[in-house]
């Protein structure tokens, strides 16, 4: 509550709310969706441990174990590493001093990577990534305005973008779509912060959506209650937000045979 790193002053992280509302989150892929879910145990010598999603990058078998740009968080990686090998998928660690990458930074579309730079994100971390993923186009994103790429967009759909209505979003979407050979449909939100949301496609459940809550950002959600063809989940994020968390930040989505 008090040591997060986050990127601007405010009030302090409430931290019972932050605890219900994350055991929300966690209940709503196990429960209500069905999936499997690896809690990773809390460490308390590393108070941005609950975003998971900055430490390691996954697609398909390969997990790339990134080197987060906070030198504060770079110890993440290591229970990462042990629960991602004990899925048997093919570990590549991001071993060079000089690369940076959180995966807040990293938007898969399923046909290319977008990677943002950003005070978290260097050029060499996004080299590294398009290394490791050969098969995908890799395009670059300055970020200025937010701390990682994925603070104002994210996947909705399986060729929909969502993103805020912000400038800075705006122009970065301007270069994704400048940068691809591939046309997306977007879904421009009011708000950037809700522009951040959980897509999956659950074979027995069809397009899920997981995104902010009415009582959060309620001109934002009208307009995820547009996409019909969608399950639409909301989720309160109000406390885990102070501290620059996204929905996106406390999962890693694996697509992976269940071996567990």
């Amino acid at each position: 509550c008090r040591q997060a790193l986050r990127s601007t002053g405010g009030p302090e992280v409430d931290f019972a709310r932050a605890e219900r509302e994350h055991q929300l989150y966690v209940g709503v892929l196990r429960g209500k969706l069905g999936l499997q879910v690896l809690e990773l145990p809390a460490d308390e010598s590393l108070p941005d441990c609950v975003f998971v999603e900055d430490v390691a990058v996954v697609c398909e078998e390969t997990a790339l174990l990134t080197r987060p740009g906070a030198p504060s968080r770079r110890k993440e990686v290591e229970a990462m590493k042990r629960v991602l090998e004990s899925l048997n998928l093919n570990i590549v660690e991001m071993v060079d001093e000089n690369a940076t990458l959180d995966g807040g930074d990293v938007l898969f579309t399923g046909r290319e990577f977008f990677v943002g730079l950003s005070r978290r994100t260097n050029q060499r971390g996004a080299e590294i990534l398009a290394d490791t993923f050969k098969d995908y186009a890799v395009s670059t994103v300055p970020v200025h305005d937010s701390l990682h790429l994925k603070s104002f967009c994210s996947m909705a759909g399986p060729n929909l973008i969502a993103i805020g209505s912000s400038e800075a979003a705006q122009k970065a979407l301007k270069t994704m779509q400048q940068m691809s050979d591939h046309r997306y449909d977007k879904l421009t939100v009011p708000d950037d912060a809700a522009a951040n949301c959980i897509y999956l496609n659950i074979p027995s459940k069809g397009h899920v959506l997981l995104h902010r809550a009415p009582e959060e950002y309620p001109e934002s959600a009208k307009v995820f209650e547009k996409l019909k063809d969608h399950m639409l989940i909301p989720i309160a994020n109000t406390e885990l937000e102070k501290v620059d968390g996204s929905l996106t930040c406390c999962s890693v989505l694996i697509n992976k045979a269940s071996e567990l």
